[in-house]
């Protein structure tokens, strides 16, 4: 009956910065991106990273995002990547601060980085 999570969606304090960021540092591709006529609803793009969707909608006003570490709702998404030591370096290079740095955890490695808008983002290497 169910198959897959098919996007997870963020709402960006600015799409462009946002849309670079996906895009340029993290590699994903924009699949398609509008303008909407649907107050509050300002502006949509989905974007792309093989089988992962994210959805962007811009809207007038955003509340802000909580700072508690942990709330009720969404946390964060993870990202499996191929070698973390690499993605590490590579992020470092792009000006992505490392906010949490890579442990060991079993048989997997794992990393935090942030957003534009201080969303984490969880880096996983199997």
């Amino acid at each position: 009956m169910f198959k897959r999570i098919d996007h997870v969606e963020i709402v960006p304090t600015n799409m462009d910065r946002t849309v670079a960021f996906y895009t340029d540092v993290l590699g994903f591709k924009v699949r398609s991106r509008r303008k909407m006529e649907n107050p509050p609803m300002l502006e949509i793009a989905y974007l792309e990273l093989k089988d992962t969707v994210i959805e962007l909608i811009t809207v007038k006003d955003p509340a802000p995002l909580s700072t508690a570490p942990y709330q009720a709702g969404y946390r964060m998404m993870a990202i499996e990547v191929e070698d973390m030591d690499k993605a590490v370096e590579y992020l470092k290079g792009k000006g992505v601060t490392i906010s949490r740095p890579p442990v060991l955890l079993g048989k997997s490695k794992r990393a935090e980085i942030k957003d534009p808008d201080g969303i984490t983002i969880e880096l996983r290497q199997w």
